[in-house]
């Protein structure tokens, strides 16, 4: 039977079922597509990015990296030491009990520290700035394209990438290794206070093991791993900001997405960062001493 006008014919259940690869198959190519052609211009992104670090206005105008250096650093120290400290005193909640059993609980301290040093510390600090600044950063930006204020820095002749997105990459690559060293510091006294004050265990043999076990190599790897992750967070969170779609849906969704998506560039780093650095101190010391020995 005919369809009537102005409707359209149903499919045939078995050509339908025909058609399901091909349309699965399109739709997979369509994604492919938009995921190549976005990481292409997210790489250029990165490009130009790069390209404004070398002009002298991202180093001189101080009213541009000044304010962004208070904004992301500054008002970053409370919620960092407040994590670092918590983080500090919950491992050494958990790791006493099962350190006293076999009779070791002097040498917590040595794992607490050399955990917060080369691992904790760097990576709290940077999800502490990616929830707390890189949304900041993606909503404020994403916030200029849906009022057209990019557009209308283009048409000035301003390049907004250099005016607004240098001075927020240089402020979190320059700040987290100064917000990673709270954290540390926070997280390393909120460890020995448990450890010594609740569990009375000896505070000369706490420090004696942490110094023992913990060299300037752990600090410095730290100190690299903060680089990155920073980086990738201000990376992450100002493109996002610059390729949000319309409308204040665009501008909430684009936020969320950064947030998630530097959560994971974080935990890819660290994993790729962690093995890189653990060889390079395999070659230069031969290893790694056990706080068992």
């Amino acid at each position: 039977m005919p369809a009537p006008p102005g409707e359209s014919r149903p499919i045939h259940p078995i050509l339908e079922a025909l058609m399901t690869p091909f349309a699965l198959f399109a739709g997979l190519r369509f994604q492919s597509y938009h995921a190549v052609a976005g990481f292409g211009q997210f790489a250029a992104f990165c490009t130009a990015v790069g390209a404004g670090l070398f002009t002298r206005a991202a180093w001189l105008r101080r009213d541009r990296l000044l304010k962004q250096l208070y904004l992301v650093g500054t008002m970053s120290v409370p919620v960092v030491g407040l994590t670092g400290a918590f983080i500090g005193m919950l491992l050494a909640l958990e790791g006493y009990r099962q350190f006293q059993t076999i009779g070791q609980e002097a040498r917590l301290g040595g794992v607490i520290n050399l955990g917060l040093v080369k691992q904790l510390g760097p990576v709290l600090a940077a999800v502490m700035l990616a929830g707390r600044v890189g949304c900041s950063l993606t909503a404020e930006l994403g916030t200029m394209r849906v009022t057209e204020q990019l557009d209308a820095m283009r048409a000035m002749a301003a390049d907004p990438i250099r005016v607004l997105v240098v001075p927020r990459f240089l402020a979190c690559v320059l700040v987290i290794p100064a917000l990673t060293v709270v954290s540390n510091l926070c997280g390393v006294l909120g460890g020995f206070l448990i450890t010594t004050r609740f569990y009375d265990a000896d505070p000369d043999l706490y420090w004696r093991y942490s110094a023992q076990f913990i060299t300037w190599y752990d600090i410095f790897s730290g100190m690299v791993k903060s680089l990155f992750f920073g980086g990738g967070i201000g990376l992450v969170a100002c493109w996002k900001g610059f390729s949000c779609k319309p409308g204040a849906e665009g501008v909430g969704e684009a936020t969320t997405d950064s947030f998630v998506t530097s959560f994971i560039t974080i935990i890819l780093m660290s994993l790729v960062l962690a093995k890189c650095l653990n060889d390079i101190d395999l070659m230069l010391n031969g290893g790694v001493d056990s706080v068992f020995k």
